[in-house]
């Protein structure tokens, strides 16, 4: 239970996402070179950093507490706080109200997006042949609409290892609909992104879930944010060329129940499935189906609704540095009750931001930075709000922590605005079977948790706030640039080997990975520079440490290809990204003038981030 319980951890801590933010100071009013002080205006006062970082720890666990926590989930529970919904407003108002009685200053931003919803006058159906089997009540989000029919297949999981296993035993899938079950190593929108691939017609996805008649509701955009703005913040309702997100499926897809799930898998015939293909159903003979199999339909007729969000913000600010921030997030909505998603990562915002607070006003802690408190809405539709601000603060934002994963709040952070990131998590040996149902609530995650939320919670939150406070305290970002030389180094190699054996093979002549490599070789250079440099860096010099920090803060930004369209391509990033643009695509790809273009592409990239590190032109000394 003990694997159990940590692994729940992992559903809130999605929720969180922790970033420095470079902000420009406000301008200051020019003083004339001959101008005297004004008498009675005091000199601004020195700020002591007394407290040791045992100290500042030690604090933040005195006043994070298991007791606090489970009072504070009382307050923050909503049954229905879909987003833009009367509950999701109504809890926003709550943690507006928290964040002004610890006079953090609130604000709120609005943005109006277009999310997907079901059609309350035609709902959506699923048929073997003519038998009418269910009018599904939960639905995917942002699935194509319309009706698909074709001979069922099951698919398992629909991992790319499956689909492969499916092509190796000659299961035709052009035109089918596939049955694929939930699974929580991979997310919706990949699922339908990998069967689509392949050419199915509709997809059915069902939870395998001890109550067999158990709605799932989910998206499947494999992106984030509003999808018809792509790269475009949604406010003020701000008229765009008809556009939307590459990552919107073009196939049908649906949630289903298990017990749907059965009726299906009972007449779709096919050969027997391998091993792992075998699922927890009862009374079910698990088949692939194919030719044999009855006709599916599938009917989708989910509408788009125009909706208001707000996301809600409050700041402790910082006393040497108030105008870079660390923003710690939350997501607020969700489908039914999605405590485990959504009422534990909200209350241990509103938990951290007021021990952080006592910190401040009782404990004489003085962050040299401010931290941002940050609850965002939408989050179930692909970080929807965590995205659309991201959008309009792109010019400001340059670090976050954060599990990376597409369907995250932090990926875009990553991918689409070159944010520096690393993440955590709890794993456990079994998977919380609840989420997007409404079972996600109080009772189910307390079986979960063996009745240890409260404490489980806090400790995660002794996590995160230690990773946001170091970072708000140290007088340098405490991130090795010299570590990121191996994971790009990794990338290099394994794009080099292959080509190398085409050039040697003379099918593609003048193919190489030479000025790739030579482009790593400045990388490494001027992180070892850096680090070099950052050892003889007096730490009280204010303004060497803020430069220290810009040029660390520059390299994830920089691994942003600047030769494709973040309209077209979101997430630019040359590593974490997605498109033809990535080191992983050039790996796959199989046009020889396509690669030789993107090499030359990637290693542009790789040298502009190496420039950049280097700092000021005039410091380089040739070494680039």
């Amino acid at each position: 239970m003990c694997y159990l319980a940590l692994g729940i951890l992992f559903i809130f801590i999605i929720g969180y996402l922790i970033g420095y933010v470079s902000h420009r100071s406000p301008l200051q009013e020019p003083i004339p070179c001959d101008s005297e002080p004004e008498e009675g205006v005091a000199k601004k006062a020195i700020v002591e950093y007394s407290l040791s970082w045992t100290n500042i720890t030690n604090l933040l666990a005195r006043r994070l507490t298991p007791d606090a926590f489970n009072s504070r989930l009382s307050d923050v529970e909503q049954t229905d706080h879909t987003a833009g919904s009367t509950g999701d407003n109504l809890l926003g108002n709550r943690v507006l109200e928290s964040f002004k009685s610890l006079e953090m200053e609130p604000w709120t931003d609005t943005h109006y997006v277009q999310l997907q919803m079901p059609n309350s006058e035609k709902p959506n159906r699923v048929l073997i042949g003519q038998d009418e089997v269910c009018q599904p009540k939960g639905y995917l989000a942002y699935s194509a609409t319309g009706k698909a029919k074709g001979k069922a297949v099951y698919g398992n999981y629909g991992s790319q290892e499956d689909l492969a296993l499916l092509q190796t035993l000659k299961v035709e899938l052009n035109g089918t609909v596939i049955l694929l079950r939930a699974s929580g190593q991979i997310s919706l929108a990949q699922q339908v992104a990998n069967v689509a691939a392949l050419g199915v017609s509709a997809v059915l996805i069902y939870p395998e879930h001890k109550n067999e008649t158990t709605e799932l509701y989910g998206h499947v955009h494999l992106g984030s944010g509003d999808p018809y703005t792509p790269g475009f913040p949604s406010f003020n309702h701000t008229q765009f060329p008809p556009t939307q997100s590459s990552g919107l499926p073009s196939v049908l897809a649906q949630s289903i129940t298990a017990q749907t799930a059965v009726k299906i898998l009972k007449r779709i015939g096919g050969p027997d499935s391998p091993p792992s293909f075998k699922g927890k159903l009862d009374n079910v003979k698990y088949t692939l189906g194919g030719a044999s199999s009855e006709d599916v339909t599938v009917e989708v007729n989910n509408v788009l609704q125009d909706t208001e969000i707000h996301n809600v913000f409050g700041v402790i600010k910082g006393f040497t540095e108030p105008g870079r921030y660390v923003v710690l997030g939350a997501q607020r909505d969700a489908w039914g009750p999605g405590y485990a998603k959504a009422t534990v990562g909200t209350t241990l915002l509103l938990e951290l931001a007021r021990a952080v607070s006592e910190m401040v006003h009782t404990d004489g802690f003085r962050p040299r930075r401010s931290l941002v408190f940050a609850s965002w809405s939408a989050g179930e539709y692909g970080s929807v709000g965590a995205t659309e601000w991201l959008e309009v603060s792109t010019a400001q934002t340059h670090y976050v922590f954060k599990p990376m994963q597409m369907e995250d709040s932090a990926y875009p952070f990553l991918a689409f605005s070159g944010i520096p990131s690393l993440s955590f998590r709890f794993v456990s040996q079994e998977v919380y079977p609840h989420y997007g149902t409404s079972f996600d609530n109080k009772e189910y995650l307390g079986f979960a948790t063996a009745h240890r939320l409260g404490s489980i919670a806090t400790g995660a939150g002794l996590v995160a706030g230690q990773l946001a406070l170091r970072l708000v305290h140290d007088h340098v970002l405490y991130l090795d640039v010299l570590r990121y030389r191996k994971v790009l180094s990794q990338s290099v190699v394994n794009i080099n080997r292959p080509n190398y054996v085409v050039l040697q093979d003379g099918s593609a002549e003048g193919l190489s990975a030479r000025w790739l490599i030579m482009a790593l070789g400045s990388y490494s250079r001027a992180a070892t520079d850096l680090n070099t440099e950052l050892l003889n860096t007096d730490l009280t010099d204010t303004l060497a440490c803020h430069n220290i920090n810009d040029r660390i803060m520059r390299v994830e930004h920089n691994l942003l290809s600047p030769f494709v369209s973040p309209k077209e391509v979101p997430f630019r990033h040359l590593l974490f990204g997605h498109g033809s643009h990535t080191m992983a695509a050039m790996l796959e790809g199989e046009d020889r003038e396509a690669l030789r273009t993107q090499l030359a592409l990637a290693t542009w990239t790789v040298q502009g981030c190496a420039n950049a590190l280097s700092g000021d032109v005039w410091d380089s000394d040739n070494q680039i």
